[in-house]
């Protein structure tokens, strides 16, 4: 062996494992983008889709200018829910690396630096209110500028409080859904509102269902609340939701009764069908435990997905009165 190696396996047996590991700056440099993307949380951007669902409800949704109102209105939904979770990855990090799946995160994983996560959060945070002022109606400003406040406050606080961090969560779902229709101006059907809120919880509390089920008896909880809520008050609060969801669905489709003349079937209350179904099938995975992404469980079940497309099949037969 020369003299060169034998320095350098000196050197590396001085240097703690952590320096070991420690890679390149290029490399490091590299990674910063990837995990600021990362915890922006793209695969959450599909919740953000609830901004066509007022329009979409009113059959206003395809015309140039509601397209172009609700991706801009997207955009800065998408933009503010990166940056509250920026921000919390920041806050929980140290919690996350006693978590088995949640020290994988960026920041966590310390490739994305605490201090440049709040940093980005913060900017996107300010960016987006003051864009929706500039470009929407006042009534999407101030309902954008209430989500982040209030997202915010769920990260510092709220989440640490019993029942609160529940409903925090399902209104950050139901604005997503009232965003759209403020923006172009559509009238919020009472039914829609039920509906939406209802089924919001009805997913929210499965998650959380779901968490305290998968947790149970092991270490490395970061959801505090988890050990303070029991799993059947839990799988109570899903049951009840899921219920006011299907009877607030139901009163709407009923409402109108009768069939349309200028309608081929009844497809408002034939929609019943399928959406009682979606609900069954999902309450599947809440009661296993397994509900714990809502959008894995919609994408990943091939049954669950179908149910959805004869449903929006038959909803939009409806708005169109075909």
């Amino acid at each position: 062996m020369t003299d060169t190696a034998v320095t350098d396996t000196a050197v590396l047996r001085q240097r703690g494992p952590e320096q070991q590991r420690e890679p390149d700056p290029p490399r490091r440099a590299r990674r910063v983008p990837a995990g600021l993307l990362r915890t922006a949380r793209p695969r959450q951007w599909v919740k953000n889709v609830l901004v066509v669902a007022a329009p979409a409800a009113a059959g206003e949704l395809f015309s140039a200018h509601a397209l172009g109102r609700l991706a801009l209105v997207f955009a800065l939904f998408t933009a503010c829910a990166a940056a509250v979770y920026l921000v919390n990855d920041a806050r929980d990090a140290e919690a996350d690396r006693a978590h088995p799946v949640k020290r994988h995160r960026p920041v966590a994983a310390g490739d994305v630096p605490v201090p440049l996560a709040h940093a980005v959060g913060g900017v996107l945070g300010v960016l987006a209110p003051v864009l929706a002022a500039w470009l929407c109606p006042a009534p999407v400003a101030a309902l954008l500028t209430a989500y982040l406040a209030m997202q915010l406050a769920y990260c510092v606080s709220l989440k640490h409080v019993l029942v609160v961090d529940l409903a925090v969560v399902t209104t950050g779902f139901l604005m997503r859904a009232m965003i759209g229709g403020l923006a172009l101006g559509i009238p919020l059907s009472r039914w829609f509102l039920i509906t939406t809120g209802f089924g919001a919880l009805f997913m929210v509390a499965a998650k959380r269902y779901s968490e305290a089920v998968q947790m149970a008896g092991k270490d490395g909880a970061t959801r505090a609340l988890l050990t303070e809520y029991t799993t059947g008050y839990l799988r109570f609060v899903w049951q009840l939701a899921a219920g006011v969801a299907v009877l607030g669905y139901c009163l709407w489709a009923m409402e109108e009764g009768g069939v349309p003349h200028t309608s081929v079937l009844p497809w408002r209350q034939l929609s019943v069908i399928p959406f009682v179904l979606a609900v069954l099938r999902y309450a599947v995975f809440a009661d296993r435990g397994t509900a714990g992404e809502p959008e894995d469980v919609v994408l990943r079940d091939r049954a669950l997905a179908l149910i959805g497309v004869v449903w929006l099949a038959m909803y939009g037969l409806a708005v169109a009165n075909w």
